[in-house]
């Protein structure tokens, strides 16, 4: 089970790295950058990070919840699809909020916080990872 969480977790949150980044990349709207944003975290926020230990900040984050989501759908055993894609939105949804906290909190540059454009592509972003929660559940779990 812990060995799948992390797949997962690890999949989907690169699947929404990737995805932020490539429209960070297409449209200036630095919502990959608020993604990885650590600034505001005591004793580590003030370390110039690499991206990339940016990255594997954000993918901690991402196997945590891909382990909570596997634990909850093999508890409750037999789930149909429908229930699983159902428990990876509802997990997700949390997330989405956070874009509010997330850019007050920025010392950085990230999207203003009543930037609709950007909220719509953090959203989108997390309704991929929520797709790629389920999808990768899916198919892992027959492989794993």
């Amino acid at each position: 089970m812990i060995r799948l969480g992390i797949s997962i977790g690890i999949l989907s949150g690169s699947i929404l790295g990737l995805c932020l980044k490539w429209i960070e990349w297409l449209t200036g709207k630095q919502v990959y950058t608020l993604l990885l944003n650590v600034d505001f975290i005591p004793i580590i926020g003030p370390i110039q990070w690499p991206e990339w230990v940016e990255f594997v900040f954000h993918l901690f984050i991402a196997v945590v919840i891909g382990i909570v989501f596997v634990y909850i759908v093999d508890k409750l055993n037999n789930m149909s699809i429908r229930k699983i894609v159902l428990c990876s939105f509802l997990l997700t949804l949390p997330t989405i909020p956070l874009y509010f906290p997330l850019t007050l909190l920025a010392l950085k540059p990230t999207p203003a916080v009543d930037d609709a454009l950007a909220i719509s592509y953090w959203t989108a972003g997390y309704l991929i990872f929520a797709a790629a929660l389920t999808i990768g559940y899916i198919i892992l779990k027959r492989r794993l």
